[in-house]
């Protein structure tokens, strides 16, 4: 890189944002975070977050919380055709056959079901996992009750649970990194 910055040419300096633009995307591409050395985890992760209100619930390794769909009964998927455009499954790749366990939840309640169409969804306690499309950033739960109360978040316990939302995810505050216990104000588990 050092070589191709040395010329002060118009072409030398194209040719030397190019590389840089390549680099970033390529970076990106490989999950690499921002900060030089950190490593971001894949979509399809299952990881432990905090939710006022909520207390530890579900999210995919974006930090986007994940949901159940009543109908589904712990078993395969019942959401399709247009549910699907507002809850999205929570899909493996293709060529991944295993869901990856993040922080604070439990591998052994990680799971797969196949959809009709071959995609494999990855499933927690037997539900199925969706995020919601009206979830724009980390920590939001626009989805709870959604629909009638068929749509709700599941604890890292892999218990439905009905709580009401009440601000911003607090992730890794409590239950993953910082001190004292994880506040589960409002929690409800059936």
């Amino acid at each position: 890189m050092r070589a191709l910055c040395l010329g002060r040419g118009r072409r030398t300096r194209k040719l030397a944002r190019g590389v840089a633009a390549i680099s970033v995307l390529a970076a990106t591409a490989c999950g690499s975070g921002a900060a030089a050395g950190s490593v971001r985890a894949p979509g399809y992760e299952v990881r432990a977050t905090v939710i006022k209100g909520l207390g530890p619930i579900l999210a995919n390794g974006t930090g986007m919380t994940l949901y159940i769909y009543v109908p589904d009964h712990q078993g395969a998927s019942a959401c399709f055709l247009t549910c699907v455009a507002a809850w999205p499954p929570l899909l493996l790749p293709k060529g991944v056959s295993k869901p990856v366990a993040g922080p604070g939840v439990n591998a052994a309640l990680l799971g797969t079901e196949r959809r009709p169409d071959g995609d494999l969804q990855v499933t927690y306690n037997k539900w199925p996992l969706y995020l919601y499309r009206n979830d724009f950033a980390p920590g939001e739960a626009n989805g709870q009750a959604e629909s009638m109360g068929l749509w709700w978040v599941l604890s890292v316990n892999g218990a439905v649970n009905r709580g009401i939302a009440a601000g911003p995810a607090t992730e890794g505050k409590g239950l993953l990194t910082g001190p004292g216990p994880a506040r589960q104000a409002g929690q409800t588990n059936t």
